[in-house]
């Protein structure tokens, strides 16, 4: 089902095709003219359970790319429980608009209305702008939202956790790629040191680690060289840095052509969602260069590792960070399935998230 309001004829075929593209089930388009919100829900697949997936809140130039952000982000949590063995389906949410001048109360509430409209099929969770006070509005409306407090006896903000899923996928990436998982002395280049890349900025210290950073935001630079001793570089010449290891930590797709005849790292292991600018394209340029790349929608795992169980109502963060050291060795399982066959890295992980979902479909089927 496909729910579009205020748009034209063309503006309908166009959101169809990229919507057929990726097979998402469903794509709600949310208006609220008196608290100004505008906001996209998608629905990519349900067959592993409900969808779960975090709102993001963020300045879009257009609705195309707003559309596009969320038709992919949400593929990618789709993929991301399947991989990490989680009973969950992959959704996603956009807000359209600047955080800082739109969010309050009757905002957020409003968004959660959206949600509930939805009787289950979706649930919420934080992400990129959105905190767990965030989530506590919208919990006013609707029941269907994770990541409340810990306080409230939830999970809490799931970016340390998140963090720490790349940090192990990192590790993993290392050994794979330097015989070792050791990271002292490597050089890491980090871009983007928000809400998940200033934690992995922690770890990497705390074993060692060249640290060079960069960041749109000032005030998250400060945050990181107020407690450690990093370089700072501008946010094009991050692709530049002399580095053992690119974290790309920010936004997606800054795996593109350009960025590739730069980066000079042989390991490729970040935060960052849709890393691959063109997923076949740029997946084989990585394998034929010869620089390792660790799938975002497996490293990037640890947060929806966190919020599961708060979802199934037994919420244990010792057990979500326990859980969330398994991305290591996933990781060099699909590391050497790609090896083995010949196959990018990215291809690897798809098919056994895609393997996952088919056989448990034909379990469903069964009833």
């Amino acid at each position: 089902m496909v729910e579009l309001s205020n748009t034209d004829t063309a503006e309908v075929f166009s959101a169809f095709n990229e919507i057929t593209k990726l097979g998402h089930e469903q794509v709600v388009y949310c208006y609220d003219e008196p608290t100004g919100l505008k906001a996209i829900i998608a629905i990519h697949n349900t067959v592993l359970g409900p969808a779960l997936g975090g709102t993001r809140m963020w300045t879009y130039n257009n609705d195309q790319e707003a559309l596009i952000d969320v038709l992919r982000l949400s593929r990618g949590m789709t993929y991301k429980a399947a991989i990490s063995g989680l009973n969950l389906g992959g959704g996603k949410a956009v807000i359209i608009g600047d955080p800082k001048k739109l969010k309050n109360e009757a905002f957020l509430r409003r968004f959660g209305r959206f949600v509930d409209s939805l009787s289950g099929r979706y649930i919420t969770a934080e992400d990129m702008n959105m905190s767990t006070a965030d989530m506590v509005q919208i919990s006013y409306e609707t029941d269907y939202v994770m990541g409340m407090p810990e306080s409230m006896r939830g999970s809490g903000d799931p970016s340390p956790v998140t963090a720490y899923g790349v940090y192990m996928g990192m590790k993993a990436s290392a050994k794979k790629a330097y015989g070792s998982d050791d990271l002292n002395g490597k050089k890491i280049a980090v871009q983007g040191v928000g809400q998940v890349g200033h934690y992995l900025v922690n770890h990497l210290i705390n074993e060692g680690a060249k640290v060079t950073i960069t960041d749109i935001n000032e005030s998250n630079i400060k945050r990181v060289t107020d407690k450690h001793k990093v370089e700072v570089v501008g946010t094009d010449a991050i692709y530049d840095v002399d580095a053992d290891i690119y974290a790309p930590c920010a936004m997606g797709a800054t795996i593109n052509d350009d960025s590739l005849n730069r980066i000079k790292a042989s390991v490729i292991c970040g935060a960052a969602n849709n890393q691959l600018a063109q997923e076949v394209k740029h997946g084989k340029m990585l394998q034929e260069q010869g620089m390792l790349y660790a799938p975002d929608f497996l490293v990037n795992a640890g947060g929806i590792i966190n919020i599961f169980p708060e979802l199934m109502g037994h919420y244990n963060k010792d057990l979500a960070l326990q859980q969330t050291e398994g991305i290591y060795d996933k990781s060099m399982e699909i590391f050497n399935k790609a090896e083995t066959e010949g196959k990018t890295t990215h291809q690897a992980a798809l098919e056994i998230a895609e393997k996952r979902i088919a056989d448990m479909g034909k379990v469903k089927l069964a009833y």
